[in-house]
């Protein structure tokens, strides 16, 4: 289940409920009883980066660590301009 975050409008007080995805959001402030609770948006408690179960387990082929590829390979290479050197 997961933990929503809400803020009330009213009087700006902040809580957490742990709710189904099939619950109706909460309205009612628990502290100033007023119908103006809103659901916050937050990010998610955590993320899947790197290799491990689902890099070893669940992709194929070429599609393997795609951004560990990315962060490997060097950046596209541009000509350099030579540093100016001005003479007085």
């Amino acid at each position: 289940m997961p933990i929503y975050e809400y803020v009330c409008s009213a009087c700006e007080h902040s809580l957490e409920a742990l709710q189904k995805l099939s619950d109706a959001p909460l309205t009612e402030c628990p502290s100033c009883h007023q119908d103006s609770l809103r659901k916050r948006m937050s990010s998610a408690g955590f993320r899947l980066k790197g290799g491990g179960w689902y890099e070893t387990d669940f992709k194929s082929g070429n599609k393997k660590n795609l951004a560990g590829e990315a962060a490997k390979k060097p950046a596209a290479e541009t000509p350099s301009k030579p540093a100016s050197t001005e003479t007085n």
